[in-house]
This record gives structure tokens, C-alpha cells and sequence, in this order.
């Protein structure tokens, strides 16, 4: 075995070189599928609770269009005003339902691939505060917050994708609330971006918007870098009407799709968590049955977010283990059922990034990481049961994220990883270590992820570095990031164009470019 003279000089030295991609430890798309918290039975007991529900209970308040599609499609409207789906109808849509499904980034270096147990990370959220750790308050959310945050997070390697993590509380009008949320994420960043609209007339409006940003409609159709968070049902099992009307324009518009379920168990959900599986999935199967009744294979995911109740007062608990635990044996609903879906975890009833709130941000995600789900939403930055969203805190989850995937990713076992001729190197020779070995140079970043901002310094280095804290690390680097990252990939050309047609909030020199 050859000696590397030098050994941590080199070591420091490779460490602190920029990494091929290729060599990097995770990736977007790490196969999750390890941890099964139901059993073979279980899932068949689920399945059919599930198809049960549907067929026998259905849904209230439909809407016309999906009473009149979906009943085209073989689905029953009760003489009660339930609209019930027979498991053949519900099969049907599943067989058509779009598998293998591509969430486009502006930048195509951030498509994700969303089939088979491919794991990625999302922010989400509806936040109407702002936990602000510098000075230690909260405050309410603004659009500049929003963008901010988009910048924020087009840094984070290990947060895949954008969704609207607070409400623009600066923007009184509706319409022109639900327009700039669209515009803030996606000027913000080159990744997959996601946000909600209140009203059918409101997502019509955007669309024009984005398809000037896309270059034309056609483009936009080609690649759709922006879906829409639908909460499309009102658990239990009754339909939302406005939210109907969303997604109805979204599919009509080739928009993806999240088909959102957010029941919270104990209160609109059962209190017993394998009912709470099985009502969340009927209602997203409810809302797959509409979407290729309105257009077969439609790009939509399957969200089921079971949330839970702490049941001494009723709060949400969005940081339990309970939370982990439901978002995993959905993840597992969907790879049985080979559909692509998103769950939450990763919110924490903590008010402020600590102790709290990282214990439970890391329990929860690593569940429905392992667990095989596409896409985890609320995955960063979201604190006191998603009433408050912190800026700071996406660069210090972005490194709860990577360990997580790295988790994720596992260990690969072969004849070169096995190491054995190295083993008998090392032992025999009189070498005793393998700090200085050409292996353990090679595989220190492809097999080992270290932290941005954790410290794994000895007390005394700590010391003579002046006891750093990691909170303030973060907020210098929130202001470094903010004050010099810029995205530019939306041309100057379509952001004027935009401004031009639509009400723009946020002025040319609030997003960099006021020249």
C-alpha cells in the first residue's frame, strides 16, 4: 500500500478543494425504501381500508366539473351528495396516473427525478410570522422575506426544491398576494419552485406570468418549473370548492400538481395512526381519480400529510415522533403503489433554532427519508408548528439535510469497499493506521459528508477560535448570501416584460437589479 507523506496536509488540502460532483457523497435522488414501519399484512390491511373508504364513504361537496368528469369516468354521486369512487375507477386512475414524473428547475441542473424511492428535500409552509433570532423576536412575514428566503435556499445543496414558506403579510390584495408569492420564488432561485393559489382566476393570471418567464406557452408546457401546493380536500373527506377550481386550471394548464391531504389525527383525522394512513391516502386517491379524469397521466403528486395532535390540548405537534412515524407508512403507501409522493416532516414546535428544534427536525425527516418518500416538504426552516418561518435556519438544516441523505444512501458493500488486502496491508506491515493510505485520501469526500456549520473541533481549538456559536455563524452567512447572491436566471428582458403586465411588489433593487 502506498504512504501519502503529508498525510493531513493533503488531507486538509483535498478537503478544502472544490468537489466534482460525481465525488460527492449524496445526491438528489438517494434511494430511500429502508425502513418499512408496516408489515406485508399491515400494508394489504391499509390497502383495503383505503379502497373501502372511497367506495363506500366518498366525498362532500364536489363541484359541478368534478361531479360531471368524474362520474364520466365511472365514479357515483349519491342520493346524500357523496361522490363515491368504486375501487375499479380508483384502479383505472392509478394505472393512467404519470409515473417516472421530472419536477423541472429553471436551471435544468435541477430536475429532480421523482420515480421509484428517489428521496429529495423541499422547504413549504404558510408562515405569517418570521422568527428572527437576531433580534430575538417574531415579526410578520413579508415578500421580501419570501425572495430573501429563495436566495437563501438557491445556495443550499441539499434543499432540492423551493415551496412558498410565508404569507406576503405586506400584500393586502388577494390576487396580488397570490401573483408576487409566484414571482418572489421564482425569481429567487433556478430550482423547482411551488406555491399556492386562493382563487381558479388568480392561477390563470400567474400562468400568463410564467410564460413570459419560460419564453412563450409552449416553453412553459415543455418544462413547468413551478407546481402548485393544492389543498384540494377538507379532512375528512370533503372536498374544498375553490381549491377544486386551482387544480382543475393547474391540470388544464400543465402545471404539476400536489394533491394535498393535511389532516391532523386526533381531530380530522383518526387518532390511531393506521387510520390516519388510510384516510390521508383515500383522499389524495379522491383527488388523482379528478385529475386524469381531466386529463389522463396528468403531472401530479400524491401528498398525504398526516399531522398530528398533541392530544392534552389539541395543539399541532409537528415535531413528534408520531409525525415520523405516519410520514414513513405513507412513503410506503406510495412505493407499493409506484406513484410519485411528498410528505411533511421536518417542523419543529420550537420557536427558535436549538436544541428542541433540531432533535426533532432530524428525527422526523431521517423516518420519511429512509422510509422512501420523493419529496419531504417543510423539510427546512419551518419553527412553532409552521406559524413562524426562520431565515437562518435553512443553512443550518441544509446540514441536517445532508446527513439525513447520507443516511439515506447507506453503505455500498464490494470487493474494493470490503478493504481486505488494505486490512492485511495495514496490520502486517507495521503501518497500524490508515490515516496516510492513497484509500482513505480517495474516499474521504465521496464517502463521508461533513457539516457546513456543526463543529467537531476539541474544546481547546474551539476555545482559541473564540468560541464560536453556530446560530451566529449562520446569520453572518444569511447576510453574506444576502447581500451578494443575485439570481439572474429569469432575463431582464421577462422581468420587465412581467412588471409591465402584472403588479409587481418588490421594486427592481430589491431583487438586485436596480440599474
Amino acid at each position: 500500500m502506498a504512504r501519502q507523506s503529508g498525510g493531513r496536509k493533503a488531507r486538509r488540502a483535498l478537503r478544502a478543494a472544490p468537489l466534482d460532483d460525481a465525488l460527492k457523497p449524496v445526491h438528489p435522488g438517494e434511494a430511500g425504501g429502508q425502513f418499512r414501519p408496516l408489515k406485508d399484512a399491515d400494508v394489504e390491511a391499509v390497502n383495503e381500508n383505503i379502497f373501502r373508504i372511497l367506495e363506500e364513504v366518498g366525498f362532500s361537496e364536489a363541484t359541478p366539473h368534478c361531479i360531471e368528469t368524474c362520474t364520466a369516468a365511472g365514479a357515483v354521486l349519491g342520493s346524500d351528495g357523496r361522490l363515491r369512487m368504486p375501487r375499479p375507477v380508483v384502479e383505472n386512475a392509478m394505472a393512467l396516473a404519470r409515473r417516472n414524473l421530472v419536477l423541472h428547475g429553471q436551471d435544468p441542473g435541477h430536475d429532480l427525478d421523482l420515480s421509484g424511492s428517489r428521496v429529495h428535500f423541499s422547504t413549504a409552509g404558510a408562515a405569517v410570522m418570521v422568527a428572527d433570532p437576531e433580534n430575538n423576536r417574531y415579526r410578520e412575514s413579508t415578500a421580501q422575506d419570501l425572495y430573501d428566503m429563495a436566495r437563501i435556499a438557491d445556495t443550499c445543496e441539499h434543499i432540492h426544491m423551493f415551496q412558498r414558506t410565508c404569507v406576503l403579510r405586506d400584500v393586502a390584495d388577494n390576487y396580488e398576494m397570490d401573483l408576487n408569492t409566484a414571482y418572489c420564488v421564482a425569481m429567487g432561485t433556478g430550482k423547482h419552485v411551488a406555491s399556492s393559489w386562493t382563487e381558479a382566476a388568480h392561477l390563470e393570471k400567474t400562468l400568463e406570468m410564467l410564460h413570459v418567464m419560460a419564453g412563450g406557452e409552449a416553453a412553459w408546457r415543455a418544462r413547468p418549473f413551478v407546481s402548485q401546493s393544492n389543498c384540494f380536500v377538507v379532512p375528512p373527506m370533503k372536498f374544498a370548492q375553490e381549491s377544486l377550481e386551482c387544480l382543475r386550471v393547474a391540470v388544464q394548464g400543465g402545471m404539476p400538481v400536489l394533491l394535498l391531504s393535511a389532516g391532523q389525527a386526533g381531530a380530522t383525522t383518526p387518532a390511531c395512526l393506521a387510520g390516519a394512513v388510510s384516510q390521508a391516502w383515500a383522499e389524495c386517491l379522491g383527488g388523482l381519480v379528478y385529475v386524469n379524469a381531466i386529463e389522463p397521466g396528468a403531472p401530479a403528486i400524491l401528498g398525504a400529510w398526516p399531522f398530528v395532535s398533541d392530544l392534552r390540548t389539541g395543539a399541532m405537534s409537528g415535531g413528534s415522533p408520531e409525525q415520523g412515524l405516519l410520514s414513513a407508512a405513507c412513503a410506503q403507501m406510495g412505493i407499493v403503489y409506484d406513484l410519485p409522493f411528498g410528505t411533511a416532516c421536518g417542523m419543529t414546535d420550537a420557536k427558535f433554532p436549538d436544541f428542541q428544534a433540531g432533535a426533532e427536525r432530524a428525527g422526523t425527516i431521517l423516518s420519511a427519508a429512509l422510509a422512501g418518500a420523493n419529496l419531504v416538504y417543510e423539510s427546512a426552516g419551518m419553527y412553532a408548528s409552521l406559524l413562524g418561518t426562520c431565515p437562518e435556519s435553512l443553512l443550518l438544516d441544509n446540514d441536517v439535510l445532508g446527513a439525513a441523505l447520507r443516511v439515506t444512501r447507506g453503505i455500498e458493500v464490494n470487493a474494493e469497499t470490503l478493504g481486505f488486502d488494505e486490512i492485511k496491508q495495514v496490520c502486517t506491515s507495521g503501518e497500524g493506521h490508515y490515516l496516510g493510505s492513497d484509500r482513505t485520501l480517495r474516499v474521504m469526500q465521496s464517502e463521508y459528508i461533513y457539516p457546513d456549520f456543526g463543529d467537531r473541533t476539541s474544546p481547546t481549538v474551539w476555545e482559541e477560535n473564540g468560541k464560536p456559536v453556530m446560530l451566529q455563524k449562520a446569520i453572518e452567512k444569511k447576510r453574506a448570501i444576502l447581500a451578494s447572491h443575485f439570481p439572474n436566471h429569469v432575463s431582464d428582458e421577462a422581468d420587465l416584460e412581467v412588471r409591465s403586465r402584472f403588479p409587481i411588489f418588490l421594486s427592481r433593487e430589491a431583487i438586485g437589479r436596480g440599474y
